[in-house]
């Protein structure tokens, strides 16, 4: 079953245990545990083993697996140590961006062996490794995300397909998803006004709320059998308890809608 979670950093304002109550009361199925250095540290990679009974707690008194962790840099030190977190916390998704330029072919290379090298230590704690296309960098439309599959494999390596970039990226991503669904293990998920290149306010990011074909979207993750996590991400300033609330409220009754109407919940 496709499980609907939401990326804790829409909460960074707030502890991990207030973040977790607020996604649980929302309805969700589990938590994208942020560890975004310099944005939202909700796993604190540097003091991880010292809070992982903490964390474990949290999670079971709010029912809410952990589905993954955004580490969001390419770093390998800090990405051996987020791998051994992982591993520890039954996390089975870190997911990063590629890095790199776009239209700028040595940042391509570059980011690919780096990416590869990350995708085996990933291998070799039982974690798996997701890169998503980001405007802006190396990997940023359907194309480049299929190079990148078709360069890396699949050991230790996925595809986290966040339509919001794909969106920005002049394409339909329920069009698209098609095209990398036999490499993707997880998805970050928003709306977005405009085209970009900043996907709006974060109020205007709840699903529903933008230009994208989410409903067509969802339709095509599970036309295509996708079961693996639908995080929502949802990226700008500190939110209030009940503006971050609300946008998580209403982006789970709209994906909860989509799914029951397709069948798949």
């Amino acid at each position: 079953m496709i499980k609907l979670g939401v990326n804790s950093v829409l909460f960074k304002a707030f502890t991990f245990r207030e973040a977790a109550e607020m996604i649980s009361r929302c309805g969700y199925d589990g938590v994208e545990i942020s560890a975004i250095e310099g944005m939202c540290e909700h796993l604190k990679l540097s003091e991880w083993k010292m809070r992982k009974s903490e964390l474990l707690s949290i999670s079971e008194y709010y029912n809410l697996p952990f589905l993954s962790t955004e580490v969001a840099s390419r770093d390998r030190n800090r990405l051996l140590t987020a791998f051994e977190a992982c591993a520890e916390l039954g996390i089975p998704v870190a997911n990063i961006g590629s890095g790199g330029s776009t239209g700028d072919e040595e940042s391509f290379k570059e980011a690919m062996e780096a990416i590869a090298v990350s995708a085996a230590d990933a291998k070799s704690f039982g974690v798996s490794l997701c890169v998503k296309a980001h405007v802006g960098a190396a990997v940023h439309d359907t194309a480049t995300t299929l190079r990148m599959v078709e360069e890396i494999g699949l050991e230790g390596f996925g595809v986290d397909m966040d339509p919001s970039h794909i969106h920005r990226a002049g394409e339909n991503p329920a069009l698209e998803l098609p095209k990398v669904i036999h490499a993707m293990k997880h998805i970050h998920i928003r709306d977005c006004k405009g085209e970009g290149p900043s996907p709006g306010e974060p109020m205007m990011q709840a699903c529903g709320r933008g230009d994208i074909d989410l409903y067509g979207y969802f339709t095509a993750m599970v036309d295509a059998k996708y079961d693996g996590p639908v995080c929502l991400e949802v990226i700008g300033g500190e939110q209030t308890m009940a503006n971050a609330t609300a946008i998580a409220a209403e982006s789970y009754g709209y994906m909860n809608a989509c799914l029951k109407k397709l069948g798949a919940r």
